[in-house]
């Protein structure tokens, strides 16, 4: 059994090379623990962080991460992590004037993350949204303008040498007419951690199973076999335990 840390079977699996990193859950088994652990781990030894929060308010990621031994108000302050609070987002406008919000959206995050790139002791930055499906909600339903959003965001990670995480409700796009946002997150993907409900029904000591699925990055040949990897999860109060079927007792 590992626990959330150096070490542990999450990071391990994840690697440090993904620049895209794509998160499904489902009512059924929820993933922002998926997103507070990268939280964590982006803000660890010196990196830095935007949060796209359209879920939540601050006060409540604080409350989690401090549970965990983080300290996001303080890393707020130290410009270190950059919040967006988001849940009002686009504001009242529509139609056209919803494009302009996301051009709006991603200057300023291109701004911080140039900021922060071209300081000294730059370390990792990381783009972080929570979540996806509320941004297409707050598009009125346009799949395209979230779209340019989002591949505005992967160029940037390659041009500035960041990473970006985000969460999606896969239940949400269950029906084939629905799916065209997922498809294409999975395939910018280079990375995708899938959290789901066990196979074998509830269980009082496992919440769930969790797959990572390494694609690659888009520089390597996209022909190559896809690494899949797949172990346990329980959320606790401070952290969460990863471990492989059958190996907890």
């Amino acid at each position: 059994m590992e626990e959330y840390g150096g070490g542990d079977l999450l990071s391990e699996m994840m690697g440090s090379a993904a620049r895209v990193v794509v998160v499904e859950d489902c009512v059924e088994a929820p993933g922002a623990f998926v997103l507070h652990l990268l939280l964590k781990r982006a803000l660890a030894g010196g990196g830095a962080a935007a949060f796209l929060a359209l879920a939540q308010p601050f006060t409540h990621y604080d409350r989690i991460l401090r549970k965990m031994g983080c300290n996001l108000s303080l890393h707020r302050r130290n410009e270190r992590l950059h919040f967006f609070e988001l849940q009002a987002f686009p504001g009242g406008a529509r139609d056209g004037a919803i494009a302009d919000c996301f051009v709006r959206l991603y200057s300023e995050i291109q701004r911080v993350v140039e900021a922060t790139r071209t300081g000294k002791n730059a370390g990792p930055f990381t783009i972080m949204i929570d979540d996806v499906s509320l941004l297409e909600v707050a598009a009125h339903g346009s799949v395209d303008n979230v779209l340019d959003f989002l591949y505005y965001c992967v160029t940037l990670t390659s041009e500035m040498n960041c990473s970006l995480v985000i969460l999606i409700h896969e239940d949400i796009y269950a029906v084939e007419e629905n799916m065209g946002l997922l498809l294409h997150l999975r395939h910018i993907a280079d990375r995708v951690v899938k959290a789901a409900p066990l196979s074998t029904g509830l269980a009082a000591d496992v919440h769930g199973q969790l797959s990572v699925v390494n694609k690659g990055t888009f520089n390597e040949q996209r022909a190559k076999a896809q690494k899949v990897w797949s172990f346990h999860f329980k959320v606790k109060e401070n952290g969460t335990d990863f471990f492989y079927p059958g190996s907890r007792h």
